[in-house]
């Protein structure tokens, strides 16, 4: 069976860029979103550029059958899983009490149920290919998020899952990998209901910058990626103070975003 990497969320943003710096460096590329006409136009494409079409597959990651039904696919392809890249996933702004329930569960059930399955599912296909798992977190992992609570939490876990399995699975040769971008300027901002704040500048990075600063670190093996100088910085700042008075500053920005 051939040996593809598997890119979630690849119709925007940063899984699109992710898409194309991947498929440079020569890896044959299944691309699962909801919106298969952007999916295919990526494809068309990567192919144009000379390298090799990916493969489409149109999926709700939020249904609880849509993994198997994955696999299922690529198996009657005779693909299996080299990579697995996590990158689908959505945000809301706004107070947790007060925006709708079932988006904020919907959101967990994508940024960390099915991020979790297809962590998981394809380990021994993983193990054969000496390959791995990159998932795509955020800076917002290291604090809390006032107006983000449920966002934050869930980029928190991404992290803390990913950091685990990294040492988890070192012993089967599978590396595992968090990438923490900070502001990326994409269509996530319109979703989740706010703007690029000016004095996040100085944090904000190009997905392509993004994609290729994760794709560098997850080739070596790196065990957490923090995507520019100045988030690395602020991460490490962060880390330093405790999150009582980081709370009140995390809730001013965002409501400059808003």
């Amino acid at each position: 069976m051939k040996p593809v990497t598997l890119i979630t969320g690849a119709s925007a943003g940063i899984g699109m860029a992710l898409a194309r710096v991947f498929a440079e460096n020569g890896h044959e590329l299944v691309l699962a979103a909801r919106r298969e006409d952007r999916l295919n136009a990526l494809a068309a494409e990567i192919a144009a550029a000379g390298h090799k079409r990916p493969s489409v597959v149109a999926v709700d990651l939020q249904s609880e059958s849509a993994i198997a039904s994955l696999a299922a696919v690529l198996a009657a392809r005779d693909q299996e899983i080299g990579n697995v890249v996590n990158n689908a996933g959505f945000g809301l702004a706004g107070r947790a009490a007060k925006l709708d329930r079932a988006q904020q569960l919907a959101m967990i059930d994508l940024n960390v149920r099915a991020l979790s399955e297809l962590s998981l599912y394809f380990i021994e296909s993983l193990e054969r290919n000496r390959g791995g798992v990159l998932n795509v977190a955020s800076v917002a992992a290291f604090i809390p998020g006032p107006n983000m609570a449920v966002y934050y939490a869930t980029k928190a876990y991404v992290l803390s899952f990913s950091e685990a399995l990294h040492y988890e699975l070192a012993s089967r040769g599978i590396r595992v990998t968090a990438l923490c971008p900070g502001p990326v300027p994409t269509e996530f901002q319109a979703r989740a209901g706010f703007t690029i704040d000016g004095a996040l500048n100085a944090f904000t990075l190009s997905a392509e910058r993004v994609a290729r600063i994760g794709y560098d670190g997850f080739m070596r093996g790196q065990r957490v990626v923090i995507a520019g100088t100045a988030n690395r910085l602020m991460v490490a700042l962060l880390k330093l103070v405790p999150h009582g008075l980081l709370m009140p500053i995390a809730n001013r920005g965002m409501r400059r975003g808003n």
